[in-house]
């Protein structure tokens, strides 16, 4: 039997994406400046992303909050709808 994470596909694309090489846990994170820097961070140094970094980051912030859709907890969903707002701020958007 397979593993529940390994199910689904985008378990995998958080955890491999050809876009961004993510920071271990980014949304995870409780500080949502935090998770922004890490996002903005990574899609900086990819070489292999297909847009702008910020379009880039901003792409697989939402990815993940749709993707983990109803499972996310209600505090963690608030910290990752907030870390949009810092995104944009730290890209002076």
């Amino acid at each position: 039997m397979t593993d529940k994470k390994q199910k689904y596909w985008s378990d995998k694309i958080t955890k491999y994406s050809n876009a961004l090489d993510l920071e271990q846990g980014v949304f995870t994170f409780k500080n949502p400046r935090k998770i922004a820097l890490s996002l903005k961070k990574s899609a900086g140094e990819s070489n292999r992303r297909k847009a702008k970094p910020f379009q880039s980051a901003m792409s697989m912030l939402n990815f993940y909050i749709n993707r983990a859709g109803k499972n996310l907890p209600k505090n963690q969903k608030k910290t990752l709808e907030q870390a949009k707002i810092e995104l944009r701020k730290v890209f002076g958007k």
